[in-house]
């Protein structure tokens, strides 16, 4: 029997510069195999507990107490343990902490450890990762909800709303898709550039230009998209990440400084209908922030039969709360983040509760990324249909696009359902 051998993790660095937990399994037959684990910036309050060191070293953000669980409890809880039992493995984890969000020994420190004996298994097993977790029934290649203008707290610029993306509908497969994005992209810096905008990149590789409201950014997409030979709406769609959960002010409202002023939930569900009315928006990500159910529950009402309605904040990538979320027709939609729940085997778990119930689901990156590319095998083997790892720049964000690529040429009857994706 093959079992694991050894576990270790030590402090890496992520694409933002800040200390994160890379995690490295050795198994029984000399198979080794890590995995690093991405953190995020716009955070949701009701994630899994990312544990940093809160002393000097790194202001505070090192790993090095969860690398040091790793090393210790983690591994010798796990060392002897079958290796393809992924939901076991999880389980002792997490009965291991004995927290709700891994309070004590760290979600990055048990994702890590998830990730790396999942890639160990496959690697193991002479398979791809997308084939060992998601069987004969990985087929799937995501469609790109491609990130292109960066805002909120992923840019230091004058725009509220946190990403603006583009999704490639009207292709035949992942490869021209992801091709007409770049073309979009590169014709997107034109335009800036001749605004006389800066073309520097936010944190996941969208520009960062300083546009006069929220409404610009939609202006110059469609611009771009047109440029580059599609046809908006048909063969290329809109798609935006409000993360409204930090535009929320002091005294109740959403505050939209570009705009200097401060709207109700409601007023701020009819700016959305106004937009989605005029463009071809598709999806709408934390559209109301984490705790605005009411707010959810009127944009839902409004739109929810016209538009993907995205909760990440909201949702968090947890069973329990999407759980209440469908009982009470919140949203149609959910990211999908490993580190937000803390083991692959609970966010399969998500998932497929997900998709029983007839939510879509968004595999996703974080802002704080690596070169790991797990997600990009993780999105075909669940068959999300859609993934958000950024734009082609950056290479922590082409490493996941990259990894798809060669999936694509992998999988000779792979389908790709960006045509079926927002087919009323």
């Amino acid at each position: 029997m093959i079992y694991i051998e050894d576990i270790a993790a030590d402090e890496v660095l992520d694409s933002r510069g800040n200390p994160t937990v890379r995690a490295k399994v050795t198994l029984s037959d000399g198979t080794i195999a890590s995995a690093i684990v991405p953190s995020g910036a716009s955070t949701g309050k009701r994630e899994a507990l990312e544990l940093r060191d809160a002393d000097s070293r790194y202001m505070g953000k090192g790993v090095l107490k969860a690398c040091e669980n790793v090393n210790t409890e983690i591994s010798d809880e796990l060392i002897g343990l079958s290796p393809f039992n992924q939901a076991f493995i999880d389980e002792t984890m997490k009965n291991l902490d004995g927290t709700e969000n891994y309070g004590r020994l760290g979600a990055n420190a048990v994702l890590g450890v998830s990730m790396a004996v999942a890639r160990a298994s496959a690697l193991s097993l002479g398979i791809p990762l997308y084939r060992y977790l998601g069987g004969s029934n990985a087929m799937t290649l995501p469609t790109p909800m491609f990130n292109i203008i960066n805002g909120g707290s992923h840019a230091n610029n004058s725009v509220d709303f946190q990403e603006y993306m583009i999704m490639p509908l009207n292709f035949e497969n992942f490869s021209e898709g992801l091709r007409s994005c770049v073309e979009v992209y590169h014709q997107l810096k034109k335009i800036i550039a001749g605004m006389g905008e800066s073309t520097a990149l936010g944190d996941e590789g969208g520009f960062a230009p300083n546009l006069k409201d929220n409404e610009e950014p939609i202006k110059v997409i469609m611009q771009a998209i047109e440029k580059a030979g599609y046809k908006p709406g048909i063969d290329i769609a809109i798609a935006l990440d409000v993360a409204s959960s930090e535009l929320v002010a002091e005294g109740g409202g959403y505050k939209l400084d570009s705009e200097k002023r401060t709207l109700s939930s409601a007023e701020l569900v009819a700016y959305y209908e106004n937009l989605c009315a005029k463009y071809p928006i598709v999806s709408i990500e934390d559209g109301l922030s984490e705790d605005d159910w009411d707010g959810w529950k009127l944009l839902t009402e409004k739109l929810g039969s016209k538009v993907q309605l995205v909760g990440d904040d909201l949702f968090v990538t947890n069973e329990k709360i999407l759980s209440e979320g469908i009982a009470k027709g919140i949203g149609n939609a959910i990211l999908i983040k490993p580190n937000q729940i803390g083991s692959v085997t609970e966010t399969m778990r998500t998932v497929r509760l997900a998709q029983r119930n007839n939510y879509k689901c968004i595999m996703s990156h974080r802002s704080g990324e690596s070169e790991d590319a797990f997600i990009a095998d993780f999105a075909v083997a669940l068959n999300t249909g859609e993934i958000k790892t950024g734009a082609t720049a950056r290479g922590e964000r082409t490493a996941k696009y990259n990894r798809l690529l060669e999936i694509d040429k992998e999988l000779e009857f792979g389908e790709y359902i960006g045509k079926q994706l927002f087919t009323k």
